[in-house]
């Protein structure tokens, strides 16, 4: 029943991403109608999402181990990705690209409703720790750090600053700092309202963003960046989460979480910094619609 509802997920996602297919195809939304779609996720939607996951969350010590995993797993992606990549003889903005679909995933529009469905609210606080400390963690530097290396943008770019300024992040710091205070009801309702608007506003612009008539070409490049992502990852996971956790269950989220698809928040940094954001928004259904074969068989695995 648990694999049937991750596939199911995995079967809205690709729906929603349909529909801003759909809008572009129609006419009634232009491709550059991602960009301020993308704007809201960043600077609205997604700080509100952060806040909500991380302000009431339970604060375990075992949940460093998972954090931990996370960032080997994101780094080590990266670093195969490179490797891959140079192989490949991709370009600096596609290279760029191949290595955040590559090593970042999917960890929470995607991974807290497959984590939740397979474990529980116990589940859920790993999950969310795995994505928020870990995978947000590594793009926000690590990440940022390959934006702005390959990306062809006019401007100056400080990574510091990027950083420092990014929302997602101040949200993640208000949300600790504010963890002894109560939040009023009519605030976390209304942050609530704003959280929702994330998942499908993401899938959204990405199907706005997806240009079918490149997706085959792009295959080439988006076939090995999903073997990566969703066979190479979660088995490097799982050796480190055998060898470093105790309890099963961690081993189970840490393991899940590494093979989930690709990030889709790598195409609102990868417009944002001039990466390929064509080949990112291929690999991100490529990797969406493997994943409905691959996450079932990863879950049976690991039970």
């Amino acid at each position: 029943m648990a694999v049937g509802a991750s596939i199911e997920v995995v079967a809205r996602i690709l729906l929603l991403i349909g529909v801003g297919v759909a809008l572009r195809a129609s006419g009634l939304l232009p491709r550059d109608a991602a960009k301020p779609l993308n704007t809201i996720i960043v600077y609205v939607a997604l700080p509100a999402l952060i806040f909500q996951a991380v302000h009431p969350a339970r604060l375990e010590a075992a949940f460093l181990g998972v954090v931990a995993i996370a960032w080997v797993v994101g780094l080590a992606g990266m670093a195969v990705a490179w490797l891959v990549g140079r192989a490949l003889r991709l370009p600096g903005p596609a290279l760029g690209g191949f290595m955040l679909v590559a090593a970042l995933g999917n960890t929470g529009y995607l991974g807290y409703p497959i984590v939740t469905t397979l474990f529980g609210q116990a589940g859920l606080v790993p999950a969310v720790f795995y994505d928020v400390f870990g995978t947000v963690g590594v793009l926000l530097t690590a990440g940022i750090a390959v934006c702005v290396h390959f990306g062809e943008h006019d401007e100056r770019v400080s990574l510091l600053r990027e950083v420092l300024t990014f929302p997602a992040l101040i949200a993640l710091i208000a949300a600790l700092v504010l963890r002894p205070l109560a939040i009023p009801n009519l605030v976390s309702l209304g942050l609530d309202g704003l959280a929702s608007m994330t998942v499908p506003l993401v899938m959204i612009s990405v199907g706005l963003s997806l240009d079918l008539s490149k997706l085959r070409g792009h295959l080439r490049w988006a076939g090995p960046a999903a073997g990566v992502k969703l066979v190479v990852l979660p088995a490097l996971a799982w050796a480190l989460a055998s060898l470093l956790l105790r309890e099963p269950m961690l081993v189970r989220v840490s393991t899940i979480q590494a093979g989930m698809p690709s990030m889709m928040l790598g195409l609102v940094f990868g417009m944002r910094f001039g990466l390929d954001d064509d080949f990112i928004a291929s690999a991100i259904v490529l990797t969406t619609v493997a994943a409905a074969v691959t996450l079932p068989i990863v879950m049976m695995l690991v039970r």
